[in-house]
């Protein structure tokens, strides 16, 4: 297939996506799922350019959806996956086994922070640890100047990391 094609398939994705997120979700899940689509479509082996592009469609909203609890009544937006597999014309079992290939391509996992919404980042039980020698600790458990250094590096979108130095005396 030639990149033509697959920008044209990739094309078809977003507009699909987009569709149902307008109808069904939010923008927040349309700018997710474009850049997990348009990530999908940087691979040297694009998975959308074999099989329906509404499994595709589905399974992108599925894996983007079950990293921030999107059917899980409790949160918001919330949609059941039969009414989404019933939007796309789909089956849950392939769409399920498509978004965990997905999934498992970059590593999807709850709290990702690449593909997470702004309130999942936000109520990440991660935000408050930090990993020192392997080890994870809460963040308070770091001596204060160590905790500034953390929050900054942050907010400048850094990973630190700490490492003990153990001498000989």
């Amino acid at each position: 297939m030639t990149k033509e094609q697959v920008k044209e398939k990739e094309k078809q994705l977003l507009e699909i996506t987009g569709a149902f997120c307008a109808q069904k979700l939010n923008d927040e899940y349309f700018v997710l799922c474009e850049k997990l689509i348009k990530k999908m479509g940087r691979k040297r082996d694009v998975p959308f350019t074999r099989g329906k592009l509404e499994i595709w469609a589905a399974a992108v909203v599925h894996a983007i959806g079950s990293i921030n609890f999107l059917f899980d009544r409790s949160f918001e937006p919330y949609i059941s996956s039969k009414e989404m597999n019933e939007y796309f014309g789909t089956k849950g079992a392939t769409v399920s086994s498509k978004a965990r290939i997905i999934k498992d391509m970059f590593d999807l996992w709850y709290y990702s922070p690449e593909f997470s919404t702004g309130a999942m980042q936000e109520n990440s039980p991660f935000n408050n640890m930090v990993m020192v020698d392997g080890l994870i600790l809460p963040l308070d458990n770091l001596p204060e100047h160590m905790q500034q250094i953390v929050l900054q590096a942050r907010a400048e979108g850094k990973d630190i990391e700490f490492t003990t130095k153990y001498e000989d005396q």
